[in-house]
């Protein structure tokens, strides 16, 4: 599960792992808040809050510690 998000994004999707596709779908959906941010559809709250959610309900706490070194 150490492929980058461009490496899975190249992947055919009946190839990933569970695991790889739940990895994948978590970087999309943050991927799509960060731009909602940007582009100031929400604020900085709104986002933090979001991405929380995202991170406790999907089970994505190490892949956003390893990612923060």
């Amino acid at each position: 599960m150490n492929q980058s998000f461009a490496e899975l994004e190249k992947a055919d999707w009946v190839s990933l792992t569970h695991e790889e596709k739940n990895r994948l779908l978590f970087l999309r959906q943050k991927k799509t808040l960060d731009m909602f941010l940007e582009r100031g559809a929400i604020s900085q709250a709104q986002h933090d809050k979001s991405l929380h959610d995202l991170i406790e309900k999907m089970g994505m706490k190490a892949e956003v510690e390893s990612n923060d070194d």
